[in-house]
């Protein structure tokens, strides 16, 4: 790959290495420059830049980090993939489950050429559905395809995949309690109250529960009465904690013919772990700290049994480094971890109000191959997964609304004051949001050439703390439709009046537009006129 300040007549097509102010507009690095993009540079009185110019040989970095993505993630469907932006792909879990690493691959992987990076979560992390596992990031503008190939080979050629997404396999998991004199009923109920929490967050039923005395017999009972209702896991809490392997709740297990597997953890709190199985029927002995929601080792150990990964006393004492919970500042609740957002929740905004007077009539509810051309950007927003969507209607409000039908999750409301300009229908929108989402994905109702996979790559390009805060494609140096805005601009948004729509808050953040390359097909073709409605149609029936 050249990387070189460059006279601009060498520059066609070539990747700008640096964001460049061209008059009102700022060209961003990472841009492809067009013939019109050359020609703003000289006007703006510029003779070079610095660009990247790939070689014969050379893989762009978007398509390099796809290629790498999908061998990382292969056929499992447990993960799923962003697409490609500025060389990155973000990896994903599509449901809850454990992570599960091949370090010294992932280490040979990083070893081989500094342009190729894996970063992943820590081993055997609890994952969360749409929670990032890993990003592959490819540094510079271009890789050579022989270190993508050299890339490609370790990873297919590793013994065992280098992520591993272990989904919990749901099963029937019983709590016993032992009690003594002068324990609380309330400590008993808010056990099992916490207890079904955090088997919840692991995809578990409600547990089955029980309580009996705190000695060997009562309690042997239990576990014998547990294993013969089909339980396939079985957690006990005592009401004094295991002080020995010949203590209460391990003499139960053993006398039933059952195995210590180890006690003890050097993670804190949860040091007096007991780890046993009756055949296969795994058995904790838990300690007290798994009273309490706030995450401790019997979690960790959990997580992986459900997830069905084997635990051995070597795994036990391997959690040893990072095991000292107790002086986190701030350990989460699993419950709050999970409710953390592992996504920004974008919506969906689509604009279907306007007059549409140089058609002369509806243009939304025009045919276009059976339906109505708003219905058509409907289907491809449905299938995206936006938080909400929102469709604006004004001008003959109730004929868009019925040639919709029932839409599950639509939020249909009106612009009254449509007709004042395409500012109204936009706060409209933004109005009907819910105060949770982080950005909002403006698209025309007029435009039923967009695709599935634009709308992904705006999303996915969607970055605010990298200063990607407002994505909109473009082709051929020019900029067109949807744009996405992140939600620090709505009230700049809210304050819009008449035609104008929002480009002079896309102008005066130039530092904060990314730019995503698109068909022109896509992005620019509009229905305004009844030629443009026939030229629509003369491409939808070829």
């Amino acid at each position: 790959m050249i990387f070189a300040d460059l006279p601009l007549a060498q520059c066609m097509g070539a990747i700008l290495a640096h964001s460049q102010r061209v008059g009102p507009e700022m060209f961003k690095k990472g841009r492809m420059l067009s013939a019109a993009d050359i020609a703003a540079l000289q006007a703006a009185g510029l003779a070079s830049v610095t660009v990247a110019k790939l070689d014969a040989g050379d893989i762009g970095e978007d398509e390099a980090a796809r290629q790498l993505a999908e061998a990382l993630v292969g056929g499992d469907r447990n993960l799923r993939l962003d697409p490609a932006f500025a060389g990155r792909v973000n990896i994903h879990a599509a449901i809850a489950g454990v992570l599960a690493l091949d370090i010294a691959a992932i280490g040979a992987l990083n070893a081989i050429d500094e342009a190729i990076t894996l970063a992943t979560l820590p081993p055997y992390a609890a994952m969360v559905p749409g929670q990032m596992a890993a990003t592959l990031k490819i540094i510079p503008y271009a890789v050579a395809e022989s270190i993508l190939a050299r890339a490609l080979t370790e990873i297919r050629s590793a013994a065992h995949p280098l992520l591993r997404f272990h989904p919990y396999r749901p099963r029937r998991v019983a709590l016993i309690q032992t009690e003594l004199p002068g324990i609380k009923a309330s400590v008993l109920d808010k056990t099992e109250r916490v207890t079904a929490e955090r088997l919840a967050l692991m995809g578990q039923a409600q547990p089955t529960t029980n309580r009996c005395p705190h000695a060997p017999a009562p309690l042997q009972a239990e576990i014998k009465a547990a294993l013969a209702g089909g339980t396939e896991m079985i957690l006990v809490i005592g009401a004094s904690a295991i002080s020995d392997r010949r203590d209460v709740i391990p003499a139960a297990i053993t006398s039933l013919g059952g195995t210590v597997n180890h006690f003890g953890m050097p993670v804190d709190p949860g040091n007096l772990l007991l780890l046993a199985h009756i055949g296969t029927v795994p058995i904790l002995g838990l300690p007290g700290c798994a009273r309490s929601a706030k995450l401790n080792g019997c979690d960790w150990v959990m997580q992986r049994l459900l997830a069905d990964l084997p635990v051995t006393a070597g795994d036990i004492r391997a959690l040893g480094i990072g095991g000292l919970l107790a002086e986190v500042p701030s350990r989460p609740l699993p419950r709050e971890a999970r409710q953390a957002p592992a996504k920004p929740r974008i919506a969906a905004i689509i604009l279907a109000a306007g007059r549409s007077s140089r058609m002369g009539r509806n243009k939304l509810l025009l045919d276009l191959g059976g339906k109505p051309i708003v219905a058509h950007v409907l289907d491809k927003v449905a299938g995206i997964g936006f938080a909400e969507t929102v469709l604006v209607t004004g001008h003959q409000a109730g004929k868009v609304k019925a040639a919709l039908r029932s839409r599950d999750k639509l939020k249909i409301v009106e612009a009254r004051d449509h007709a004042t300009g395409m500012a109204a229908s936009l706060k409209a929108g933004l109005k009907a949001l819910s105060p949770d989402i982080d950005a909002a994905l403006v698209i025309l109702g007029d435009m039923p050439r967009i695709s599935a996979d634009l709308l992904l790559r705006l999303i996915g390009a969607y970055q605010p703390l990298e200063g990607r805060a407002i994505v909109l494609p473009v082709a051929d140096g020019k900029r067109g439709n949807p744009v996405l805005f992140d939600r620090r601009f709505f009230p700049d948004m809210l304050q819009l009046e008449g035609d104008v729509g929002a480009r002079h808050i896309i102008g005066g953040n130039a530092e904060l537009v990314a730019e995503v390359p698109a068909p022109a097909q896509e992005i620019f073709v509009d229905v305004d006129t009844p030629e443009a409605y026939q030229q629509l149609l003369a491409g939808n029936a070829s």
